[in-house]
């Protein structure tokens, strides 16, 4: 194997309410797909208040779908989901269900990803 797939990847915090913030996120987000070489793995960490962005109505349903599409994993939080009483069957469609959204994020540091909190 070469290039990107032994380069390690990006991972992005996201525990904030806001959907101004989750627009934002998702921008930058866009923007690293855009900017770095093709292949490189993205994952977005989704837990706490955040958890609404991958629930069904919210306003960047459409744009998370179409990150997917693109290359983006969705991780999200299986503490909160039971924290909040959410099953995960509610979640947007390929969500991947991590055990801890906080330890995730400590293991992919430790793998050598790269860690943004936008």
């Amino acid at each position: 194997m070469t290039g990107a797939a032994l380069t390690p990847g990006v991972v992005v915090h996201l525990d904030e309410a806001d959907p101004a913030k989750h627009a934002a996120v998702l921008r930058n987000i866009s923007n690293l797909i855009d900017a770095l070489e093709p292949g490189t793995e993205i994952e977005l960490v989704v837990h706490g208040p955040a958890i609404g962005l991958l629930l069904p109505g919210n306003p960047h349903t459409e744009t998370v779908q179409a990150m997917q599409l693109r290359g983006l994993t969705i991780d999200a939080c299986q503490n909160t989901l039971r924290s909040e009483h959410i099953a995960p069957e509610r979640l947007i469609p390929d969500a991947v269900i991590v055990p801890s959204g906080i330890a995730h994020l400590v293991v992919r540091q430790r793998e050598g990803w790269a860690y943004l909190r936008p």
